[in-house]
Formats: C-alpha cells, structure tokens, sequence
C-alpha cells in the first residue's frame, strides 16, 4: 500500500543574518588582500606623474623586459598547448599502464617549489653540470640565457591546461569519437571535426591561465636568468632589481604594468565564461530535432501520417 501523505520539505535557506555574515567576510577579505594592494601599486606607480610613469616604462632595460615576458610567453604557451592536448586526450580516451604515473607527472609542478625547477635545469645545463661540458663544447648556452627560462617556464605553467582538459574529456567520454571512427572518420578529422569543438572552451580556459602564469612566473626564472639588465630579465625580475635598488616609482610603474595584464587576463577570462555560458543556454533552449520515419533501410522518409 502506498503513501498518499504529503512530503515534507525541507528549508535549506539559512537566515539572513548568516547570509549577510559570510558576504561580509568575503567582501572584507577581497578588500583587505586584492583591492587596496592593487590600489596602493597604481598609486605608488603614479605617486610622481605620469611623465614619470611614462619614463620609467619607456626606459631601455624595462622596455627589454618587457619584450622579453611576451616572447617567453609566447614560446611557452603552444609547447604547453600542444603537451596539455596530447597529454588529456591520452589520459581521458585510452587505458593504459603508467597512466596513474602520468597523471602525477602533470601535476609535479603543483607540489615541486619552482625554485626548485630552477636548481634542477642549472644542474643538467649549468657549466658543471651532466650536459655542461658538452654544450660549452658546442658553444650552445642554455642557462643565464633565454633558451633556460623557457625551460623553466614551460616546467611550471605545462599543467594548466593539461589539468583543465582532463576532467572536461573525461566527463564528455569517449562516444561520438568512436561513432565518427566507425563511419570512417580518420584519427585527424575525428579531432579536428569531433574532439575540439566540445572542448574550444576549456582549452581556451586553460591557455589563458598558461599564459597569466608564464608572464607572472618569478621563482624558476630567477635561478636559471643570471638576472643581466637588457638581456635575460623579465617584468617581475626587473621589479625586483628595481626595487633593491629603492627607486621605488620604477619598480611599481612596471608592477602596474603586470597587474594591468592581469586584469586584462581576467576580463578575458571572464568573457570566455560568459560566452561559454551563453552557449550552453542556447544548446539548452533549442528543442531535440524528431528523427525522420524511415520506411526501409536506405530509403526514403515517410511522410508523416494524416491525422483523421
């Protein structure tokens, strides 16, 4: 016999006083940790003027940091785009053995200090180190050079997109790629036409992450740079010489800088998420499409029966 009373329910709304409690503290804290050191930068950085601002931009050795932190960017993120793609798809699509020793190879750069990368490259490419020797020989330099800090770059930014991939693969399984390989879609075209239009968005994600870390990247670089004005510092090394040596206007003015490019990072993340968002509602909204009645196989489709 069956229950015909009604059913309880339950209110999950907390009281407003809990409500107004917890956006409190996370408005304080944004305020306190995000928004007033970002404010205290731009005012330091414009504390003398803009023309001191523009100068302070505009000079030699910080307009080659500059340069320096986009080409390094540049370079690190397709490697990372390539490996994160190629790493994903083995992870989410195949069974294999090792693939548990994959997966925490993609994360080691979570849990190894990138001060730590850094020391690791000088001992493999360094001048005493194992391949050392070797590359002096060839009159090849990696270390207190560009080649290194891409290394180093690329070794703590390569899990993001990895990492944003993978569960999203993992989610959409494996179903329309083997429905495109059985109607005689090659591995290229089942990519191409299949795979990345479902993750366009994720990897989108991820290279934007990729690149806000490349640009950011401090600790790794610093060990491997040789830290050589107008030849191997970035935007945050320049920072940090530059605040050293108290000329405080320059170091905030190329800080702003950076915070600028962070900003604009997130509004384009943002943007992606919206659009992504978007996209979602509208694939929500259209109705399922009604399969044509086929009379037989290979022929035409019947017309809809009339109603009496």
């Amino acid at each position: 016999m069956t229950s015909t009373s009604p059913r309880r329910t339950i209110d999950t709304q907390e009281p407003r006083w809990v409500r107004f409690t917890l956006i409190g503290i996370a408005l304080t804290f944004m305020v306190l940790f995000l928004v007033f050191p970002l404010a205290a930068v731009f005012a330091e950085a414009l504390r003398k003027g803009w023309d001191a601002y523009w100068e302070a931009l505009k000079e030699p050795d910080a307009w080659s940091a500059i340069r320096l932190t986009l080409i390094i960017a540049a370079i690190a993120v397709p490697f990372n785009l390539v490996f994160g793609v190629a790493a994903a798809w083995a992870i989410a699509k195949f069974e294999f053995r090792g693939k548990a020793f994959l997966i925490s190879l993609v994360d080691l750069p979570f849990s190894v200090s990138p001060v730590v990368a850094g020391l690791v490259y000088v001992l493999v490419f360094g001048a005493q180190g194992w391949l050392g020797p070797w590359l002096a020989a060839h009159d090849i330099k990696i270390i207190f050079a560009v080649p290194g800090m891409v290394l180093a770059t690329v070794f703590v930014t390569f899990p993001f997109i990895a990492r944003e991939l993978i569960p999203l693969m993992q989610a959409q399984g494996s179903e329309e790629e083997q429905a495109a390989i059985v109607l005689g879609a090659t591995g290229w075209q089942t990519f191409w036409r299949v795979t990345l239009p479902n993750i366009k968005w994720g990897l989108i994600y991820g290279v934007i992450l990729c690149k806000a870390r490349a640009m950011g990247e401090f600790g790794a670089v610093s060990v491997v740079s040789g830290h050589i004005r107008g030849q191997t510092n970035t935007m945050p090394l320049h920072v940090e010489i530059l605040y050293n040596e108290y000329q405080s206007v320059a170091a905030f003015a190329v800080a702003s800088l950076l915070a600028l490019l962070a900003l604009v990072t997130l509004l384009i993340k943002s943007v992606v998420e919206w659009r992504h968002e978007r996209e979602l509602q509208a694939a929500c909204a259209t109705p399922p499409e009604r399969p044509p009645q086929w009379s037989v196989a290979g022929a035409a489709p019947l017309a809809p029966a009339s109603r009496p």
